[in-house]
């Protein structure tokens, strides 16, 4: 049932954010990397996690999960406190800020393992982790992706293409995603507050989940940089 309305909801919520494109998807990338506003960019914010726990690469990495997860309840519940009215308003919001906090901490964590942000591979693996394990695992089998985040990341030259193929997958990924919770939250939405609290939640629940995959999956590097 709720596969079947969030079918039928999904053409809604692209017309309603026609600005989630892939150039949205390596922006949010860029400024999750950069830092955007008052988030530090991913380097200084993994460099700033390090200090914190003495040098404690594994427990930096525990915490950079934790901590965007509370930054990822927080945006969810921003942006989903409005109610049904103002959905068209604050999906594109709720899009491009999980986009950001979630480049960013898989970013941190990369960063910690000893991977080269400046490099475009490294890049591609960041946002391939935003499409889960799960979806992962489909994708290579279904032969839309290459492979997964680490043999991407590391892979012995850069190729473009895979540039645009990952963007899209992420950008088609993230507006499915907002779809689904939109269903899952709609009955609850007519009361605003509990729209909000059901946002916090399933945003929270991911980004947890993403950060446990990229920890798993991006292995340290031998020889890192920092």
């Amino acid at each position: 049932m709720l596969t079947s309305a969030a079918g039928r909801l999904a053409p809604k919520v692209i017309q309603s954010a026609p600005s989630v494109t892939t150039n949205v998807v390596r922006q949010a990338l860029h400024h999750a990397i950069v830092g955007v506003g008052p988030l530090p960019g991913a380097a200084a914010t993994a460099e700033k996690h390090l200090a914190d726990h003495d040098g404690d690469v594994e427990l930096a990495v525990k915490h950079v999960i934790d901590n965007h997860v509370r930054l990822a309840g927080v945006g969810g519940f921003a942006t989903n406190i409005g109610g049904l009215v103002t959905q068209a308003l604050t999906l594109p919001a709720n899009i491009t800020g999980m986009a950001i906090i979630q480049c960013r901490m898989v970013a941190s964590i990369a960063h910690l393992r000893g991977y080269d942000l400046t490099d475009p591979r490294v890049r591609n693996a960041i946002l391939l982790t935003l499409l889960s394990e799960e979806k992962v695992s489909k994708q290579i089998k279904e032969r839309k992706i290459p492979a997964p985040p680490m043999a991407v990341a590391t892979a012995p030259a850069y190729d473009r293409a895979v540039d645009d193929l990952v963007a899209a997958e992420v950008a088609q990924e993230l507006i499915g995603r907002v779809a689904g919770k939109r269903v899952v939250s709609m009955v609850a939405k007519r009361v605003p507050l509990v729209g909000g609290v059901v946002g916090a939640g399933t945003d929270g629940w991911m980004t947890y989940q993403i950060g446990r995959y990229a920890s798993r999956e991006l292995l340290p590097r031998h020889g890192d940089n920092r």
